[in-house]
């Protein structure tokens, strides 16, 4: 084996070492937002405890990515496609880090929630709801990053529109419930909180698919429309 076919050998075995840890981090970030939502829901305070401290883990996983990430470019000057996997997978895990503090938000707000000696807690359904399709996003991007998939990427970018329309349906009820009955406006400030985070999560999933049409098509579509990016995805 010849010295340029060893060290192209060993780069390919780097790089794939990120991608494994960039789906490691959001297979851990999925379970934090699962997790946190099912507190919120069952008021399970071990549950809820076990979401806040576990969010170290991913704070720590983003730190050895982005490490990793920099000893490659001083290492091996990476370009073309090399380069922009390296600088998708920087951005990827800036945006599961954050996805990942949305979560323990989630968890801090259902741990108040849930202690509260309070009236039936609104939108709880809707707040499910908005989470299940937020979670959704999050497996489908992580879906497009594994799989270099351009089509599933603008799915979730369309995806992300569904998230922001459930939001503002949540908003709506929320101040109308406040309106009703001024008891509930702690609960549904809480609940608004966890409905933001939940919005804010799909805002982030969807940047990590404008990543995956960067790294495989080479263009940046962070502020093209919707529709642009599915035209990109078919050509």
């Amino acid at each position: 084996m010849g010295s340029n076919e060893h060290i192209s050998k060993q780069f390919d075995v780097e790089l794939e070492s990120v991608r494994s840890l960039v789906l490691k981090m959001g297979g851990l970030v999925e379970e934090q937002i699962a997790r946190a939502l099912d507190g919120l829901q069952t008021c399970d305070l071990d549950s809820i405890e076990q979401t806040i401290a576990n969010d170290h883990r991913v704070n720590a996983l983003e730190v050895e990515i982005d490490e990793l990430c920099s000893q490659i470019i001083a290492r091996r000057q990476p370009a073309a496609g090399d380069l922009r996997l390296i600088m998708a997978v920087v951005k990827t895990i800036t945006d599961l880090e954050r996805i990942g503090d949305e979560a323990e938000k989630i968890a801090r707000m259902a741990k108040l929630i849930c202690a509260s000696d309070r009236i039936a807690h609104p939108r709880f359904n809707e707040i499910r709801r908005a989470g299940e399709t937020a979670l959704d996003m999050l497996r489908n991007a992580l879906d497009a990053f594994a799989r270099l998939d351009v089509s599933m990427a603008a799915k979730v970018v369309r995806q992300d529109q569904i998230v922001d329309e459930q939001f503002q349906n949540i908003l709506r009820q929320l101040i109308t419930f406040m309106m009703e009955d001024p008891r509930t406006i702690s609960t549904s400030l809480e609940i608004l909180f966890v409905a933001k985070a939940i919005e804010r999560i799909g805002d982030h999933s969807k940047n990590m698919c404008e990543y995956v049409v960067y790294l495989v098509k080479g263009k940046d579509v962070r502020h093209v429309t919707v529709e642009e990016i599915e035209r990109e995805s078919r050509e």
